[in-house]
């Protein structure tokens, strides 16, 4: 193994938090800002995604994926950035030492902080438990759409999408660009989890039928699909479909394999590592960013994650730290599944000043509460709604009330 390699900042991942992350650093450290991307581009999950809707809050534009995987990435280069593809992050080799096998060598990178942004994924059908058949066309919707945009593969004639939430109907768009009709959206929930605007426009433009509370119970098929058995989960009808393309959409799981190994803090909820509202996990130096951390936000908004965590990556540069006795633990309670961060101290900002949820079901009109032992110190009624399949946010000025010392805050619905 090569000599090892000194760089300022090392950053896992070369996604839309990746790449922002590197851009904004490079400009804000003395010394090198590497990233290390596995695949051989940078841009994350939105190359793959050839519509339009990236970049709206970070970018202020409207572009489609590979547009904005474009100018996050010539964004990172402008700065100063060393982008390094096909570099696979194999392990650690000490605090901040990280193990990096690519087509040119095995190496150790050394950093004065790291920052993870390895992101998430949504899990396969192994991970679901479908039964039946195990037949071609079965895709996730990060395949699909490899399949379609970037090798412009055949997926099938008529498809059922299990999912209907925001990346559900990217994939129908995703199956209509390949001359692949979808004949069925399945949801378990009494509707689709996507916002209604954007359902009513799929629905009468994609023109996709939505089964409410059904889930899918077998895969009929040898060489190839052929049908599928559907289930309403309220009268226990089954009935079969006819299609050659399942595409299983949303489930989502972060890529948390090298946080584990590292031996980080994790979160049960959102089964990534444990971060404070300035993104720092529980070893020091060490940050995680993006969908590393709540699985799964919109690219927008995981790229706005490494515009925050710069300021606090250039003040450990500087030796500033911050104890974990001044912090307060936040916790998720009914019907949330997961709460990112998981911890604050008192006045830190955190992304876009926002608490960020994950819902279990839906309500339409919620009241937001946090709480202290027995004490409400923080409420406020919800503009929008709150759904399964969608980050729900909420200020954080919520638990401003929080005293440290007195325990952990939950935030609940009232």
């Amino acid at each position: 193994m090569s000599a090892v390699e000194q760089v300022a900042v090392a950053i896992v991942g070369g996604g839309p938090s990746g790449l922002t992350a590197a851009a904004n650093l490079a400009q804000a450290v003395d010394g090198p800002v590497l990233v290390l991307e596995r695949e051989r581009h940078t841009g994350g999950i939105p190359r793959h995604s050839d519509h339009p809707g990236f970049g709206i809050r970070d970018l202020h534009r409207f572009v489609s994926g590979p547009a904005y995987a474009r100018r996050l990435t010539e964004a990172a280069v402008v700065a100063g950035a060393v982008l390094e593809t096909e570099a696979q992050v194999t392990g650690w080799d000490g605090e901040r030492r990280l193990l990096v096998t690519s087509p040119r060598g095995r190496r150790i990178v050394e950093a004065g902080a790291v920052v993870l942004a390895t992101g998430a994924r949504e899990r396969p059908r192994p991970a679901r438990r479908i039964p039946g058949d195990r037949p071609e066309g079965v895709y996730t919707t990060g395949q699909l759409q490899n399949l379609v945009h970037l090798h412009h593969a055949s997926v099938g004639t008529k498809a059922v999408v299990v999912g209907a939430e925001l990346v559900s109907w990217s994939a129908v768009m995703t199956l209509r660009e390949a001359g692949c009709s979808t004949v069925a959206m399945l949801t378990p929930y009494a509707r689709s989890e996507a916002y209604r605007a954007f359902v009513g426009v799929g629905k009468a433009v994609l023109r996709t039928p939505v089964l409410a509370r059904h889930r899918l119970v077998h895969i009929n098929g040898r060489a190839r699909v052929e049908s599928v058995v559907v289930e309403n989960l309220d009268t226990g009808l089954r009935s079969t479909i006819a299609c050659d393309a399942v595409v299983t959409t949303g489930d989502w799981i972060p890529d948390h394999e090298l946080a584990r190994i590292a031996g980080l803090s994790m979160d049960a909820g959102t089964l990534g590592p444990v971060v404070d509202g300035s993104l720092r996990t529980s070893r020091s130096g060490v940050f995680a960013i993006g969908n590393l951390v709540h699985p799964v936000d919109t690219a927008d908004v995981a790229a706005l994650d490494g515009r925050h965590v710069v300021s606090s990556v250039v003040e450990y540069l500087g030796g500033g730290a911050t104890s974990a006795e001044s912090q307060i633990s936040v916790c998720a309670g009914e019907p949330f599944a997961w709460v990112s961060p998981q911890r604050m101290a008192p006045g830190e900002p955190t992304a876009r000043g926002h608490i960020l949820l994950w819902a279990s079901d839906f309500n339409d009109r919620p009241v937001v509460q946090a709480w202290q032992r027995d004490k409400l110190i923080g409420e406020r009624r919800a503009l929008r709604s709150v759904a399964p399949g969608r980050v729900f946010r909420v200020p954080r000025s919520l638990v401003d009330g929080a005293v440290v010392g007195d325990g952990p805050v939950t935030i609940t619905l009232a």
